[in-house]
């Protein structure tokens, strides 16, 4: 499995993941790689920043950290997102073994 879509920081405390966001979906989850990004389906829609609040939260759920830990780095209006997380020792391949 290609790991394109995740870096851990030289330290160990921080991860960057590249995703692909759709809103809209039926349900939350991962859904497999998409090029160099994790493909993200969220069940919320995209107005008024409810995708990236669902984004942020989910995000913090499946690492175990609170959402203040989960920083939107880039792709705020965009499907491509660039997120840190920080303080999390999760494993971020786990999420491709609970694709839908």
């Amino acid at each position: 499995m290609s790991s394109d879509w995740h870096r851990r920081s030289a330290d160990g405390r921080t991860l960057t993941l590249a995703l692909h966001v759709q809103p809209g979906a039926k349900r939350t989850g991962a859904a497999g790689l998409h090029g160099e990004s994790l493909k993200v389906r969220l069940a919320a829609p995209p107005v008024e920043g409810k995708a990236n609040e669902a984004l942020i939260a989910w995000l913090a759920q499946e690492f175990g950290v609170p959402a203040r830990q989960v920083r939107l780095l880039r792709g705020e209006k965009s499907r491509e997102k660039v997120v840190e997380i920080s303080g999390s020792s999760c494993d971020p391949e786990a999420l491709l073994g609970r694709s839908s």
